[in-house]
């Protein structure tokens, strides 16, 4: 392995390669030939992913100026040294799935970095100097320990994707909101409990999902017309037994139905039997209508056949269709068939419908 690496190494020093793949090399430490001499001044994008690098050299931006990207996704690094500032031509760099638990300021001189990964590390805030990044179209911060973003964001003016999912965000900095280019925030699996009623203002923003945050009761108005994210996922769960389950209620065992595989936790999400209900009808009518012969009618109210045949969306990451999902994939709806239906209310034995349009939901109380 050592031999096939020095080999790498040395062809790409002699013939002068502007990629270098050093991908899945048992690397504990940088290659010390990549610093011998002049380094490679012609290196223009390293790929070092799937190592085992601990940590970064402080002389990498003095043998390696040129480089426009770095690629370090899934090693053990757990410091970036504070001469990465100096690597003044990076576009792109990639420490997602690392051991980080700080960010040095000086990223804040990278000014000409376009795309930044920092997921799945142990980052518990973010520098201000973020916001130096002028040029920053992509940040990716993802499943980390973050409790706030950086105000100075917003002066990010390239940001296009924003992503910080599965984090422990209670709030979304009010300034994010006058991004003029941000096309895409994700802020789903966190602990939300408003957000900005700015949001969703610009024209920009098309893509917003936060689902998976429990307690965010309501969304700002100017998202009705967004595409959100979906809140429960209907993909079908890996179970190994399949076997029939029971419910033991004291003495009693009941057998359930056939068609439950799992019994979630109180920390799974499951999905309300009203949203299965509402898709084993989609799915019979969908069936039936294609086939008159079999056509049976359905001995549904008018409004809730409407329900039945158009859902408000889809799941952005199984597909399955939605119905009374909180935070569905909403397309503008004034000029479909649901424009009047939107969510039903059941009271005890009674089935009791209450139609009404978006257009007509406001902030409530204390919701945003």
């Amino acid at each position: 392995m050592a031999s096939e690496l020095h080999e790498a190494i040395f062809m790409a020093k002699q013939e002068r390669h502007k990629n270098l793949f050093l991908n899945y090399r048992n690397l504990n430490i940088f290659p010390v030939e990549l610093l011998k001499d002049e380094g490679m001044q012609f290196l223009e994008r390293l790929f070092m992913k799937r190592n085992s690098l601990t940590t970064l050299p402080d002389n990498l931006a003095q043998k390696l100026p040129n480089l426009i990207e770095l690629y370090l996704h899934s090693n053990n690094i757990a410091i970036i040294p504070q001469a990465i500032g100096n690597l003044g031509k990076l576009q792109s760099l990639d420490l997602s799935d690392n051991a980080l638990q700080v960010i040095c300021p000086e990223i804040g001189q990278l000014r000409s970095l376009r795309h930044l990964r920092l997921a799945n590390n142990q980052l518990k805030f973010l520098p201000q100097e973020l916001g130096d990044l002028g040029e920053l179209e992509t940040l990716d911060v993802s499943m980390n320990l973050l409790r706030t973003l950086p105000e100075r964001l917003h002066q990010c003016l390239s940001l296009q994707c924003l992503t910080a999912d599965r984090n422990q965000l209670h709030c979304l900095p009010r300034q994010l909101c006058l991004l003029p280019d941000l096309n895409e925030l994700s802020m789903a699996a966190n602990c939300l409990t408003s957000l900005p009623l700015d949001l969703g203002r610009s024209m920009e923003l098309q893509f917003v999902f936060v689902d998976n945050n429990a307690h965010l009761k309501g969304l700002p108005s100017y998202l009705y017309n967004k595409v959100i994210g979906c809140s429960g996922c209907g993909l079908a769960g890996q179970i190994s037994d399949v076997k029939q389950l029971c419910l033991t209620l004291g003495d009693v065992t009941v057998p359930l139905p056939s068609e439950l595989k799992t019994i979630g936790s109180e920390t799974d999400h499951v999905l309300p039997l009203e949203e299965l209900a509402c898709r084993v009808q989609h799915a019979a009518y969908n069936r039936t209508s294609k086939d008159v012969k079999f056509l049976t009618p359905f001995l549904l109210p008018k409004s809730l056949l409407d329900v039945v045949q158009w859902p408000l969306g889809h799941c952005h990451r199984c597909s399955q269709p939605m119905f009374t999902i909180v935070y569905p994939k909403l397309f503008p709806l004034r000029e479909t068939a649901l424009a009047g239906v939107h969510k039903r209310f059941w009271c005890g034995e009674e089935c009791r419908e209450k139609v009404f349009s978006y257009d007509a939901v406001k902030p409530k109380n204390n919701l945003p």
